[in-house]
């Protein structure tokens, strides 16, 4: 098949390097070669991404920049300690250029869906991200405004691991994320749009050198409200289709998994619906505790059958969290 795959961050890197294995495949990107850049913190766990990159020809352990071993997380006055088994951050930018390396990819263009079927493509892959440039718009869609900024600490980083700080009524969290050689991502998302706020606060209490700004918003809904997935020969993939995990604000791995899943039933795209909005499921319940805690309208007491079940999906997929999962930890931060 001659297939499109229009954006190239985590999901359409990847798809066009699994894809031109056995397909004509070209990648669009709207951003010229020299202005592409991975925006994210680069936070995820080394042992999911082992096991879901395996068949790119790339070694995952080669772009690692930190190994956490503590999650620090300030809850008021308290400061939690979460034990990290294989969260990392790595360079997600190397990455993503890797994957593309050799392949057939257009920079500096700004992909039309009518000009793409004419030029005759079988296929065209969604893989905008929050734009979702090729599928219809999303019905009350809903995003969290989220910036960012990648520091340099010439004295030492402001914290020795991973830092989160959960604002109220979970709207969203400020998070420091150590790189290499002193620097770090310093960013926040905030539903109450704050977030610009927060992350000045914290970088002039902990003052570093700004090497680069960064902001963009992630799309709140899960895929269970992401519907349509496709539309004629377009399919969507990734944060296009909401596979941004909830509560975490993730998408690396997510995306990855709903490329897989694509690769697994194309071009059967029911098939496809079908096999996300089962993998998924759990991101809408995640989305609805998210909502409650926004709208004031979580009780510990009233929700704890959705609460035990996003902890039972999480204490079993430990490695795929890179943390440990403790019941108590959830419960805290929850409340918040």
């Amino acid at each position: 098949m001659k297939i499109a795959v229009v954006g190239t961050g985590v999901s359409g890197s990847y798809l066009v390097n699994r894809l031109s294995e056995s397909h004509e495949v070209v990648g669009f990107e709207r951003r010229p070669k020299d202005k592409f850049f991975a925006v994210c913190a680069w936070g995820t766990s080394k042992y999911e991404m082992r096991k879901l990159t395996a068949g790119t020809g790339l070694d995952f352990d080669k772009y690692i920049l930190w190994e956490g071993k503590t999650m620090h997380v300030e809850i008021g006055d308290e400061m939690l300690d979460i034990p990290l088994d294989g969260l990392v951050t790595f360079n997600k930018h190397q990455f993503e250029v890797d994957l593309m390396k050799g392949r057939d990819v257009r920079y500096g263009v700004r992909a039309n869906k009518e000009e793409l079927q004419k030029e005759g493509f079988d296929m065209i892959i969604d893989a905008t991200g929050n734009h979702r440039e090729l599928l219809p718009k999303i019905k009350n869609d809903a995003f969290i405004p989220c910036y960012e900024t990648k520091m340099k600490y010439k004295g030492g980083p402001p914290i020795d691991d991973f830092y989160v700080k959960p604002f109220a009524r979970d709207t969203g969290y400020l998070w420091y994320f150590p790189l290499e050689k002193g620097h770090g991502y310093v960013g926040a998302g905030d539903f109450d749009k704050k977030q610009v706020d927060y992350v000045d606060e914290y970088n002039t209490a902990h003052p570093g050198e700004v090497e680069k700004r960064i902001g963009r918003p992630i799309r709140f809904l899960s895929p269970g409200y992401c519907e349509p997935f496709y539309e004629g020969n377009v399919v969507g993939v990734g944060e296009a289709i909401g596979t941004v995990f909830p509560i975490l604000g993730e998408g690396i791995i997510p995306s990855i998994q709903c490329c897989n899943i694509l690769l697994e039933t194309m071009p059967d795209f029911k098939k496809y619906r079908a096999k996300v909005l089962k993998h998924f499921a759990i991101f809408d319940e995640c989305y609805k505790l998210v909502d409650l805690k926004i709208k004031g309208k979580f009780s510990l007491t009233r929700n704890a059958a959705l609460m035990w079940k996003i902890y039972r999906y999480m204490k079993k997929r430990e490695d795929r969290f890179g943390m440990a999962i403790r019941a108590n930890d959830l419960r805290q931060i929850i409340s918040v």
